[in-house]
C-alpha cells in the first residue's frame, strides 16, 4: 500500500511538472528582468528623465495637467493619472482612444507636474521591458492567456506539494544535503535536483501561489466592479449621460481630506474601469510600508466635486494587491530582488534538472524493454 501511495505522488510529481515546464521556464526566465525592471531601464535609456529646474519651481494643478496631456495626445482622452514613486515631480499619463478601451492599446507617458512637458517612457510601450511583461502575463493572448498561465500556476503548486511528499521518504535513508559524487551523472543531478527544490521551497510556493492570483486579476477587477464598485454608483444608475465634467483642479485636496493620513496612489477618470460614467475615482494609499500597497477608493461626482461614497476595498482586492509586489519582490528594496533574482535562477535549474531526469529514466526505461521485446519474439 505504502509503494502504491509512493507511485500515485510520483505520477502526479512526474506529470504536473512537465506539463507546466515550458510555461514556468518561460516565466521564471522573463521574471528575471521584469524584478529588475526599474534598473534596467535606467541603464537602457528606458526611464523617464525630468529637466532640472529650482527646488522651489511650482507644480501645475491637475486640470492644468490634464489640458497637458490632451494636447501631447491629441484625439484621445485621459484614462488615469498616478504618481511616480521615485521621481517626485513626475506623474504617469495612461491615454487611450476612448475611457474604457483595452489596457493593452493604452498609451503612457510621464508628465512633468511643474512644467507640463510630455517625457515619452518607451519601456512602457513597446520595447524590451513591454516585451517581457507581456510575455509573462499573458502570452500576448489577453485573459485566455492569463487563464493558461493560471492553470499552469496551479500544476506548478501541485508538483511542489507532491515534491515534498516524495523527498520526505526519500530522505530518511540520506542526510540533509547529501550529493553523492561517486554516484552516476542521473544521481548526481537528482541529489541536486532535490536539494534546490527544498532550498526554494517556500519562495517557490508563494511566487507560484501569487503568480495565480495575479493571473485571476481581470476576474478579481470585474468582480469588484460588479460588487463593490456597483454599490458605490448605484444612485448614478438611472442617470443621464454627463455632458460635462468639473474641473480635476481640487480632486487630490477632496481627496485626502476624506481619507486624512493617506496619499494618493492614482486617479481613474469617468469611464475607466476603476470608476464610473459619472465619477472621478481617487485611490488613497497607506503612508506605512504594508499599507502603501492597500488602496482606499473615493468616488467624487465628475460634474459636482461631491464625495459620493469612500469603501475600504474587499479582501480579494486586498490579496491582489498584495500579492503583486510580493510576486516581484518589491517589498524589501534591491537586497530582496537581488534574492528573488537569485532564488529565480535556481528555479529554472530545478526545471531545467527535472526534465533531464525524466528524459534519461524514460530513455532507461526503454533501454529495458528491448532486450525483453527480442526475448519474447
Amino acid at each position: 500500500m505504502k509503494s502504491q501511495t509512493i507511485r500515485r505522488w510520483s505520477f502526479i510529481h512526474t506529470w504536473s511538472s512537465l506539463i507546466c515546464t515550458l510555461f514556468l521556464l518561460m516565466l521564471a526566465i522573463t521574471g528575471v528582468p521584469l524584478v529588475f525592471h526599474h534598473e534596467i531601464e535606467e541603464l537602457t535609456g528606458g526611464a523617464p528623465v525630468l529637466k532640472e529646474m529650482p527646488a522651489n519651481t511650482p507644480r501645475m494643478d491637475l486640470q492644468q495637467l490634464v489640458k497637458a496631456a490632451q494636447a501631447h495626445r491629441p484625439g484621445e482622452v485621459v484614462q488615469y493619472f498616478s504618481w511616480d514613486e521615485d521621481e517626485p515631480n513626475g506623474m504617469y499619463a495612461f491615454m487611450g482612444k476612448t475611457a474604457g478601451g483595452d489596457p493593452n492599446d493604452t498609451h503612457t507617458f510621464m508628465l512633468d507636474a511643474r512644467s507640463g512637458e510630455a517625457v515619452e517612457t518607451p519601456s512602457a510601450n513597446g520595447g524590451f521591458m513591454n516585451i517581457m511583461l507581456r510575455l509573462h502575463v499573458d502570452m500576448y493572448a489577453g485573459l485566455p492567456g492569463k487563464l493558461l498561465l493560471a492553470f499552469m500556476g496551479l500544476l506548478f503548486v501541485l508538483a511542489i506539494i507532491s515534491g515534498v511528499v516524495l523527498y520526505a521518504p526519500f530522505m530518511r535513508r540520506l542526510d540533509f544535503a547529501t550529493v553523492r559524487p561517486n554516484k552516476s551523472t542521473r544521481v548526481r543531478w537528482l541529489d541536486l535536483h532535490n536539494l534546490i527544490g527544498v532550498v526554494t521551497l517556500t519562495w517557490a510556493f508563494v511566487v507560484g501561489l501569487t503568480g495565480v492570483l495575479n493571473a485571476c486579476a481581470d476576474l478579481v477587477i470585474a468582480q469588484w466592479r460588479n460588487d463593490s464598485l456597483a454599490a458605490m454608483v448605484a444612485p448614478y444608475r438611472d442617470a443621464p449621460p454627463l455632458t460635462e465634467r468639473a474641473p480635476a483642479t481640487d480632486l487630490l485636496r477632496i481627496a485626502q481630506t476624506t481619507v486624512p493620513g493617506s496619499e494618493p496612489s492614482f486617479i481613474a477618470f469617468p469611464g475607466s474601469r476603476f470608476s464610473s460614467e459619472h465619477h472621478y475615482a481617487v485611490f488613497m494609499k497607506g503612508n506605512t510600508h504594508l499599507t502603501s500597497h492597500l488602496l482606499t477608493p473615493v468616488l467624487i461626482d465628475a460634474e459636482t466635486l461631491n464625495v459620493t461614497a469612500i469603501v475600504s476595498s474587499p479582501w480579494y482586492m486586498d490579496a491582489l494587491l498584495l500579492s503583486q509586489p510580493l510576486h516581484f519582490g518589491d517589498y524589501g528594496g534591491m537586497p530582496m530582488k537581488i534574492l528573488w533574482g537569485i532564488l529565480d535562477v535556481l528555479t529554472i535549474i530545478v526545471l531545467g534538472s527535472g526534465v533531464y531526469l525524466w528524459w534519461v529514466r524514460r530513455r532507461a526505461a526503454a533501454t529495458v524493454n528491448v532486450p525483453q521485446a527480442v526475448e519474447a519474439a
